[in-house]
């Protein structure tokens, strides 16, 4: 197991307060099920597998402190998103495809509301709702050939709203209209994985931060070796996403990109008036590489995505940009020029997943004691929680509707050994790239 590196100064861990991680594991436990990766779905898998059955013998297996990676550090977005999008995922896998895995994303973020709701999670929860902003004449012609799409499946939610009606709601000099869709939960990162773990914990669960799993051997039942113990498990659950690769199994089902934030001081009354958000809506834009944004409970601006870093044999050493941030802070200072010289106080990046054909994947892993979750390509703060109530599903193997969801027990592409992986990853960020610059070449500049 490689050494992960310190995460970089990310908003939510850096204002959370004082934590007290979990114990490592010593010794020796036996346990049915073993779940590695202590991020969203590792922790709600756990609850949603004690709330069933509540004799089983679960434990969790952080290798660094929970909230270390992604659930910790995403832009705090639970969405309907899937891959790169509505048009791209029916142009790569289908219009039925696309019905399928949309309607499961729905119930994606009604199942965390409902989560967060029912066991009072302390998260900065709202509701605010998402716009898809157009920020030229192509991506209007773009996101309402999506809106159509979406419309002839059946999903009446979605709809145009025009440049007058988006600039009332959020005032950017850029906009010309924008997708509005009232799916969307907003979230504290950080205060969301750590109350899960406390979920976890209350229901039943045994777990170890700081327990990075060094190697897996199997014959009867499992054995994970951590550097102060062992596991014994019937059945183990790889909730490891970005960090999948460290697994000889999951090496080349997805690899892992980076995506990078900054987040403003808190801004000002006189800052914020131009701009109104009074509705505090998260917002993207049509990118293939997305900027993606929102105005947090204390009022500073989170700003995300644009730049996609990638890196040989996947390297996880990645999390620092200073272009990517740079080019954030002039992003933020084109979209809304009263935020212009505001400080920026926190810097960060960090690993998301990505399989090749740019869609979710999770299912049985060899046989039905194995079980994976990967693949969410930016988008898995909702997912992972209607995830791991599949994974719970599969696991148990009952009988659930869940299991018609397409991105389960897939068919996944595996992504070519090196040096082959990183010509084709950079030949599809850089297609992405291209065909971005092609919409965005009048756009006004700084």
């Amino acid at each position: 197991m490689i050494a992960l590196p310190d995460p970089p100064n990310v908003l939510w861990l850096d204002t959370y307060g004082e934590y007290e991680p979990e114990e490592s594991l010593k010794g020796e436990v036996t346990v049915d099920i073993s779940i590695i990766g202590g991020g969203y779905t590792g922790l709600v898998t756990a609850y949603e597998l004690l709330r069933v059955e509540p004799t089983l013998r679960v434990a969790v297996l952080e290798a660094k402190s929970i909230g270390y990676g992604s659930s910790g550090r995403n832009g705090s977005f639970g969405m309907t998103v899937i891959g790169l999008g509505f048009g791209v995922t029916a142009m790569l896998r289908g219009k039925q495809f696309l019905k399928e895995a949309h309607a499961y994303m729905e119930r994606a973020v009604d199942s965390m509301t409902e989560l967060i709701q029912r066991e009072n999670l302390d998260c900065d929860y709202s509701r605010p709702g998402f716009l898809r902003a157009a920020t030229t004449s192509g991506y209007v012609k773009r996101i309402r050939h999506d809106i159509e799409l979406m419309q002839s499946l059946g999903f009446d939610g979605i709809y145009w709203i025009d440049r007058d009606e988006v600039r009332e709601r959020v005032n950017s000099p850029l906009y010309l209209g924008a997708m509005w869709e009232p799916r969307l939960v907003l979230i504290n990162p950080a205060k969301l994985v750590r109350e899960e773990k406390q979920l976890a914990m209350r229901s039943g669960a045994a777990v170890y931060e700081n327990t990075p799993v060094m190697e897996i051997t199997s014959n009867s039942s499992f054995s994970l070796r951590t550097p102060g113990g062992m596991v014994k498990a019937e059945k183990i659950v790889f909730a490891t996403n970005a960090y999948s690769h460290l697994f000889p199994h999951l090496r080349r089902k997805q690899v892992p990109a980076f995506t990078y934030m900054i987040a403003t001081e808190p801004l000002t009354p006189e800052q914020l008036e131009p701009v109104g958000w009074g509705g505090r809506e998260g917002v993207e834009d049509a990118r293939n590489l997305i900027h993606y944004y929102r105005i947090t409970p204390d009022n500073r601006l989170i700003i995300g995505g644009g730049p996609v870093g990638l890196t040989y044999a996947n390297d996880l050493n990645a999390d620092d940009s200073e272009s990517a941030w740079r080019h954030l802070e002039d992003h933020m200072a084109l979209l809304f020029p009263s935020f212009k010289g505001a400080k920026v106080t926190h810097r960060w990046g960090g690993p998301f997943s990505v399989t090749l054909d740019l869609t979710p994947a999770l299912g049985y892993l060899g046989d039905k004691r194995t079980v994976y979750s990967l693949g969410c390509i930016g988008h898995g703060v909702s997912t992972s929680h209607l995830n791991a109530q599949t994974i719970r599903d599969l696991l148990l193997e009952r009988e659930s509707d869940l299991l018609e969801c397409p991105f389960i027990n897939r068919t996944v592409i595996p992504w070519p050994p090196e040096p082959l992986r990183i010509v084709l990853a950079q030949g599809i960020r850089g297609y992405l790239r291209v065909e971005d610059w092609i919409y965005e070449r009048r756009m006004p500049r700084r």
